[in-house]
């Protein structure tokens, strides 16, 4: 898992909202004619090449987060890096395609197949003649039996992370050669083809001693294309050299050395050359797209971004002037800050100049971002309000603001369980429903969530979800030019021909600074709220509310301001026919103000072509008003929805107004939610690292959107070590965002995220991975079953029953795949952004001078 892009048991879900949203789905989900697999949203680009396009030795030098702290993939603190040293130097059984689904790997494996079903499942294994281990031994029935028995969990001193499916097994036998080996479970098992992936010897998994330390930093025995040379701390390196054992197509590489680097130091190390590929974020990818751009200009030209862009003639000339004037003392401050730039500059030119050997490979990750809705206890540990803030989402639009400045195709993810093109995936959201404003403002009414209610007066007690949280205004004018829904095409109108611009400048809309610049700050932004009653300053409106620093959404109106959502009253529910004169009424004066507008405009327009289209706008509006008659809907009231938050305060909710001067009618909700005298808060915890930038746009679009249905939001700001350990696992928040993987497996892999959390012997809670607290007997009922079904088809339909159930539990919502950026050198073939594909590492290498890669199948 992971966060950009982290009790008592939940409350049981009603019969009704159990009948209504969940029993009618599965039909859709399994009935259709129509593979609802679908393929990948976007394809891989990894500069796919011959093998015979591509020069033999050379060195690959590829960046890591860290050096790995294991080398034993089924230890707790196997990270990323284990995969890629795994994935090259051990046996796999499986391998994931194109697709995200697993084909057997012939490297190792002629055939495997259930030979029996009753009275147990039996699964033989034929094995390659030719593989063996790097010691001269082949692979045989001992490597596997050795893996079952430290996997097992039948044996505690095996510190295992995971025992899923080996669990099952009953026995492993040779069979009828030494090239065969004999499965056999005690349980059916759905998923057998993810198990020994990989495979490590029996040396290191025949005692609990070798299993625990043995292979920690070293890998004696090996059977890959490359086999394992050393582990350098100090120089913070991997290097795997050529196996001259391996039996399949030779490594075209002689070495591929795995270098730990930062994230935040990768353009440095490419612009230095100490790596030659690397995972990067999108500000990184912005400059390797300039630097290609720029290629064609020459070494001397001045270069139109980067630290000395600001600098215009104006700004150079007083520089000067200064740096030459008569007050020494300014002269001497401005002649060191032109030095200080010159380097800048100079430094940023020369990096530039490097990065054009590079170039940006992007895919989606097999990974999706979610929202997570702790059902623990509070508002959330009722569904009805669950599924109120899913359906006040517009995941379309906050798919858009992640990707689409990425040149990524921009579209939400329908399933928990897989992604488009898994075998698993159907787009299962119709459980829950799509965006409807309406539809969540009546679950929050049915749950006893009233507009307008009475708020006790307390002192604010509740302090952010966790230490180090810094709490900053997601409203405020500063996050205000993040966007909203109406400037949501500020997102889609970025220039997606540079490939991946900056968060900065197109990949959060326009996110502020006060979301990226000073996110590590544990310091305290106060947006003093007050109630709209109060006539009093902004100061004291804070003390006497007893502010406490922390930015609550919804809750920023002040007298005097004019931002939507400001300067609220409460709302006045009238009777009915009341309320539909007074809606007539507001519509012919919003009709008076537009033409009144309009014609003032022409008045002020100069003569010709300009006052003659205010003319023609003016003889449209009328027009259009004796057609619709006075106070009727028609161009009005449609752009009153668009255009009412300019001339408009926010408040009423349609169909019950307040009398003039109070709030008019807008998408927001007229007034805080409130019930048994509280209002409807919820904390939401958001990452403030360097790299975050687009979750955190994501996460105050998230709070603009619950804003509109009275859901008010606190965000607090942590430092990304503790976001995880500290918030989500612990439960201390109320919303999140964080990933998940999508597995080829899930009915075995994503059952721990989502089981129903069970309690403990010493009383706690027991949820596994399912931080949400959310969790259904069928929806664990439904795994059970998946994984116990042979039919290949049969258990993809239960998955996807379960999958449906999940969405109408709405413990978490998928968003958007995570973008996948990877920086490479222009003549690297067969390596970049993977996508679900598992790295050939023995097809990675340089091409031939001359070569050229083949056509990509990137979108």
């Amino acid at each position: 898992m992971s966060h950009d892009g982290v009790g008592p048991r939940a409350v049981m879900r009603s019969v009704a909202f159990l009948t209504a949203g969940v029993l009618a789905v599965p039909a859709l989900a399994g009935c259709s004619e129509k593979d609802p697999a679908g393929k990948p949203t976007a394809g891989q680009e990894i500069a796919p090449a011959d093998r015979g396009r591509i020069a033999d030795g050379g060195t690959l030098r590829w960046a890591v987060d860290a050096l790995p702290e294991t080398l034993n993939a089924f230890q707790a603190d196997a990270d990323a890096a284990t995969s890629k040293v795994a994935g090259a130097v051990l046996p796999s059984m499986y391998r994931l395609d194109a697709n995200g689904r697993p084909q057997r790997n012939p490297d190792y494996l002629e055939s495997a197949k259930i030979v029996d079903r009753e009275p147990r499942q039996v699964v033989l294994y034929k094995l390659n003649q030719q593989a063996v281990w790097s010691d001269g031994r082949e692979i045989g029935a001992a490597d596997f039996a050795a893996q079952w028995r430290a996997l097992s969990g039948k044996d505690t001193a095996y510190w295992t992370a995971r025992n899923a499916g080996y669990d099952r097994i009953e026995k492993i036998e040779r069979g009828a050669d030494d090239l065969e080996v004999r499965v056999t479970f005690s349980k059916p098992y759905a998923d057998w083809q993810s198990l020994f992936s990989p495979l490590y010897p029996k040396d290191v998994m025949g005692t609990p001693d070798a299993f625990n330390d043995g292979a920690r930093r070293k890998l004696k025995v090996t059977a890959g294309p490359f086999a394992l040379d050393t582990v350098d701390k100090g120089s913070g390196e991997v290097r795997l050299k050529r196996n001259p054992r391996w039996w399949g197509r030779p490594a075209k590489l002689s070495e591929l050395v795995l270098r730990a680097v930062p994230r935040d130091k990768r353009t440095a190390a490419l612009a230095e050359g100490r790596i030659d590929l690397a995972e990067i974020d999108s500000t990184e990818a912005h400059r390797i797209t300039l630097a290609a751009r720029d290629k064609g200009k020459g070494n001397g030209a001045p270069l139109a971004h980067g630290p000395g862009a600001a600098l215009t003639p104006g700004k150079s000339l007083r520089s000067w002037a200064i740096a030459h004037g008569s007050d020494e003392e300014a002269a001497d401050e401005e002649i060191l800050a032109r030095k200080k730039r010159g380097k800048a500059v100079a430094k940023y030119a020369d990096e530039q100049s490097s990065l054009r050997g590079f170039e940006v490979r992007k895919s989606l990750e097999p990974a999706f971002t979610q929202l997570a809705l702790n059902g623990q206890e509070g508002p959330l540990a009722d569904e009805r309000v669950r599924r109120a803030v899913a359906r006040a989402l517009d995941r379309d639009e906050l798919a858009r603001v992640v990707l689409r400045p990425l040149g990524l195709p921009a579209e939400p993810v329908g399933s928990h369980l897989a992604l488009s093109g898994q075998q698993a995936y159907a787009d299962n959201s119709g459980a829950l429903g799509g965006q409807d404003t309406k539809e969540a403002q009546a679950l929050l009414a049915d749950a006893g969530w009233v507009s307008g209610g009475p708020v006790k007066e307390e002192q604010k007690e509740k302090k952010a979800a966790g230490a180090g949280a810094s709490k900053e205004p997601a409203g405020s004018e500063a996050s205000e030019s993040s966007g909203t829904p109406a400037d949501s095409d500020s997102a889609e109108g970025s220039d997606s021909d540079e490939g991946s611009g900056s968060s900065e400048d197109s990949g959060s809309s326009g996110s502020s600074s006060s979301s990226d610049g000073s996110d590590s700050s544990d310091s305290s932004t106060t947006s003093g709220s007050s109630d709209s009653s109060d006539s009093s300053s902004s100061s004291d409106s804070s003390e006497s509310s007893g502010d406490d620093g922390t930015y609550i959404v919804g809750e920023d109106g002040k007298p005097g301001d004019d931002k939507p959502g400001e300067n609220r009253a409460p709302a006045l529910l009238v009777p009915a026919p009341l309320a539909e004169l007074q809606r007539v009424a507001l519509l012919d004066q919003a009709y008076v103000l537009g033409v009144h507008g309009q014609v003032e405009k022409a008045k002020k327009a100069k003569a010709g072509k300009k006052q003659r289209i205010g003319k023609k706008q003016q003889a449209e509006t009328e027009k259009q008003r004796k057609k619709d008659g006075p106070g009727t809907s028609g161009k009005v009231e449609k752009n009153l929805a668009h255009e009412g938050r300019s001339q408009f305060q926010h408040g009423g909710a349609p169909g019950a107004y307040a009398p003039k001067g109070t709030a008019a009618p807008g998408r927001a909700a007229a007034g805080p939610l409130a019930k048994n005298g509280k209002p409807l808060t919820l904390r939401f915890v958001l990452p403030s690292g360097p790299g975050s930038q687009s979750l955190r746009a994501v996460g105050e679009r998230i709070a603009r959107m619950l804003e509109r249905i009275g859901i008010r939001t606190e965000i607090s700001k942590v430092a990304d070590e503790s976001y995880f350990k500290d918030h989500i696992a612990s439960g201390q928040y109320d919303l999140a965002l964080y990933s998940w993987p999508a597995s080829a497996f899930p009915a075995t892999d994503a059952r721990p995220i989502y089981s129903k959390p069970v309690p403990a012997a010493d009383g706690s809670l027991n949820v596994e991975q399912n931080y949400t607290r959310v969790g259904t007997d069928q929806v664990d009922q439904l795994f059970d079953q998946a994984i116990a079904e042979l039919d290949p088809g049969e258990s993809r339909s239960l998955v996807r029953k379960a999958d449906a159930r999940i969405w109408a539990a709405a413990g978490s919502i998928p968003l958007y795949q995570r973008p996948q950026l990877t920086a490479a050198r222009t003549n690297l073939a067969n390596a970049g952004a993977f996508g679900f594909q598992t790295p050939l590492y023995e097809d990675m290498g340089f091409l031939k001078k001359g070569a050229k890669p083949q056509a990509s199948s990137a979108p």
